[in-house]
């Protein structure tokens, strides 16, 4: 492993060059001269930003690592785009059979829309929004398709397949089982406060359905942006989803961010996608915006960068999104809630442990809340989960023995 003072600087480059080719890609773009592990970097980056297959057809880079990697990664998710259609199918015709309304959210929304073809966009799972009254019954019907239940997180049910595990690699991988996530709400916690939107997206027919407009998804999709942001996971992926589905919108559709009042909460993620991909939203639906926001969130919003907002920034937090917390209250809770577990937070941390690959064989996740929090206090702690990846990228194909 390469110091970590080397891996965080070339990290943050490549982050930063690889958002450049995706939103103004130039084909005949000169190769950067980089060191090996700078490319081995830019693969990490790649693939934690899931952009690997899109880079694939946006950049004229050569390189004896880089290209295989982008087309192994296109193929891969292809192949898997064709496991999710024939599953969403069977969910379909479960959910009609069963009288349950279903909505598929986010990436296979952005797919059905041909946003996307098949191969360009990586789902590490299926998220389903399903009313409260008819979960029961849609949790029997992805069990009578061969799933299980994982676990129970604050904002979905987590369902696996009874057979099958996690393939370890760099990326995506075409026999990675795939998830399934029920929410019954769409919503986010900011840190403290919850944002709730899932009144944009009504129920009605039996059989999984469309969002009710581009502007509902937009929502939904700012909204889990935000709450990425927060937590310092955006990704690059994130951000384009955005701004090929604002190309798609009109007055009308923007105006579904205000349906409920204020929607402060999206001018971070916008002011982001703006930054990156120069006039993709309007300008006046960013002012607007830039007016509700509060005034610590509105300034770090302006002049953040992506891999300040994302796993390409190595060290962890210990206050990650502090800046969210609209008055000096929320701004105590998220200080207490951060330093104090609370039963639900020990659960997650379990969940996380048991059903993340990155997170396994840790001696980190052993330790107890106290000694992580001192230990973050007293010196820098780099993020497991962007370590996991920068392994994988050091030795994506190398040959060992054994």
């Amino acid at each position: 492993m390469p110091p970590l003072s080397s891996i965080r600087r070339g990290l943050r480059h490549a982050t930063e060059a690889l958002a450049v080719q995706l939103a103004m890609p130039a084909p005949e773009s000169t190769t950067p001269d980089w060191t090996d592990l700078q490319w081995r970097l830019a693969l990490a980056a790649a693939a934690a930003h899931g952009v690997s297959p899109l880079l694939a057809a946006h950049t004229g880079w050569q390189h004896p690592c880089w290209n295989p990697f982008l087309a192994e990664q296109r193929a891969h998710v292809e192949a898997r785009h064709r496991r999710i259609a024939t599953l969403l199918e069977r969910i379909d015709a479960g959910a009609r059979a069963a009288s349950v309304s279903l909505v598929a959210l986010k990436g296979s929304a952005l797919h059905a829309l041909g946003v996307y073809t098949p191969g360009e966009r990586p789902m590490a799972d299926i998220d389903l929004l399903v009313a409260e009254a008819d979960l029961d019954a849609a949790s029997g019907l992805l069990k009578n398709l061969g799933y299980v239940e994982s676990f129970a997180h604050w904002r979905h049910r987590a369902f696996k397949p009874a057979v099958g595990a996690p393939t370890v690699g760099l990326g995506e991988h075409r026999d990675t089982p795939v998830n399934i996530e029920l929410h019954t709400r769409i919503q986010e916690r900011l840190p403290i406060a919850t944002v709730d939107i899932t009144a944009r997206v009504p129920l009605h027919e039996p059989g999984i359905q469309p969002y009710p407009s581009h502007g509902a998804l937009m929502c939904h999709l700012l909204l889990h942006a935000a709450g990425n942001i927060c937590g310092r996971s955006i990704r690059l992926l994130h951000l384009h989803d955005i701004a090929l589905l604002a190309a798609r919108m009109d007055t009308p559709d923007w105006d579904v961010l205000w349906t409920d009042g204020s929607a402060w909460w999206a001018f971070p993620p916008l002011a982001l996608v703006s930054r990156y991909y120069p006039g993709s939203i309007p300008p006046a639906v960013v002012a607007r915006l830039d007016g509700e926001c509060h005034g610590w969130l509105r300034r770090t919003s302006r002049r953040r960068t992506l891999t300040q907002l994302s796993c390409s920034a190595l060290w962890a937090q210990a206050l990650p999104g502090i800046e969210w917390a609209r008055t000096m209250r929320d701004i105590g809770r998220a200080v207490r809630n951060r330093f104090r577990l609370t039963e639900e937070n020990v659960q997650e941390r379990a969940d996380l442990a048991r059903t993340q690959l990155w997170l396994q064989g840790q001696a980190w996740v052993k330790r107890s809340h106290g000694r992580r929090i001192l230990t973050r206090l007293t010196r820098p702690v780099p993020r497991m989960d962007t370590l996991y990846v920068v392994r994988a990228a050091l030795g994506y194909g190398v040959s060992r023995p054994g």
